[in-house]
């Protein structure tokens, strides 16, 4: 039987073949390769999509969670609120835009930021100025952005959503995305919406601050490449855009494949042995991952690789307890659930090209498995 994988660009390559190479040749015949009007046109479609008014394509997802902090004029000693419990790329994002990164404990069934916490911990704080706050909505579940926004607002903090696992997403049918001031997308290949390489986009709906990513993207040039402000180079190559426009029609059906095949696991892993995904009041999860809980994680992950079924084990270490981070970082206080999440996580096979039976073959697997243990 052939391998089981946890999840599979390839896969989505594949199945979108034809239509990828078509679009791949229609940017080498242009003769157009940095930025231009393929790059133009799929940040119009996506900002459509993601119901905002705009989106810049930028050159990864931290580069998008660095340059919308940047927009919002967020650096040297400002504070900046965010989760342990995410991957690396938000905190360093923080970093290196001089910043200094505040970490938060989650809420035990969605993994995402702990409006409380966030609050508390705005009482308490370390020295400097609070200035920004970037829920993370993972694992494809939003955030609770009605209760960040909420503190925020009444905090005077900027709102940076990392939607880097969530395209699609929404919170009482609002897209994430469009929750706060601005906000960051990856299309690292694993992702719901995936390129054949990096990318990213910032998204908003404040032509201000859509203004200043975009100079800031590339070395601050308006007309005539006279800097206005200091920038960089963060720009979305016209070819992952071309890769992106093609996959950007699919995400919605895809997004119902993962959501089809998390109902199925569900149905099949009902056990006492394992806690499943949740799903909070209002929230429409799309899945980037299906991730499981078991204080066996470790036997459970050796038994499926035995089996030929592949996972994955995203966030083992929460963030301040990284070699480079440990010991300089400031959390909120203990943080007991983001410890009690990262040594019991599990994410099962979960991509739109998974196969039902394939789904059901690593259930009967998890199955046997948690029969062994009783």
């Amino acid at each position: 039987m052939d391998p089981i994988l946890q999840t599979s660009p390839q896969a989505s390559y594949v199945s979108h073949q034809a239509e990828i190479e078509a679009s791949l040749h229609r940017v080498l015949n242009s003769g157009w390769y940095i930025l231009g009007e393929e790059v133009s046109s799929f940040e119009n479609e996506f900002a459509k999509h993601m119901s905002v008014s705009y989106a810049i394509g930028v050159a990864s997802g931290t580069a998008a969670v660095e340059l919308a902090l940047r927009a919002c004029e967020v650096g040297s000693g400002d504070l900046v609120f965010t989760v342990a419990h995410t991957a690396v790329a938000t905190v360093a994002a923080i970093e290196l835009c001089g910043a200094t990164p505040v970490l938060l404990d989650v809420d035990p069934a969605s993994y995402t930021m702990d409006a409380e916490c966030l609050r508390n911990a705005l009482q308490d704080h370390p020295p400097g100025r609070p200035r920004a706050v970037v829920p993370v909505h993972l694992y494809g579940h939003p955030s609770d952005m009605k209760a960040i926004n909420q503190v925020a607002e009444e905090n005077g903090l900027y709102i940076i959503e990392d939607c880097a696992q969530a395209h699609g997403a929404r919170l009482d049918g609002r897209f994430v995305g469009s929750w706060g001031h601005i906000a960051a997308f990856s299309f690292y290949p694993t992702k719901n919406l995936g390129a054949l390489g990096d990318g990213g986009a910032v998204v908003t709906s404040d032509l201000k601050l859509a203004d200043r990513v975009r100079l800031l993207r590339e070395y601050g040039w308006r007309d005539n490449r006279i800097s206005e402000v200091p920038g960089g180079n963060s720009r979305l190559d016209p070819i992952q855009a071309a890769i992106l426009r093609v996959k950007l029609a699919y995400l919605k059906a895809e997004n119902r494949q993962r959501v089809s095949h998390a109902e199925h696991y569900g149905e099949l892993l009902q056990s006492d042995h394992i806690k499943l995904p949740e799903t909070s009041l209002g929230a429409q999860h799309v899945y980037h991952q299906f991730v499981i809980r078991t204080p066996q994680r470790n036997n459970l992950s050796r038994y499926l690789r035995d089996r030929g079924v592949g996972t994955a084990i995203h966030y083992p270490v929460p963030i301040h307890r990284h070699p480079a981070y440990a010991g300089r970082l400031s959390t909120s206080g203990p943080l007991p659930e983001t410890e009690a999440a990262s040594s019991e996580i599990l994410s099962l096979p979960m991509y739109p090209q998974l196969r039902d039976d394939e789904v059901i073959t690593v259930a009967r697997h998890i199955l046997a498995w948690i029969d062994r243990q009783s």
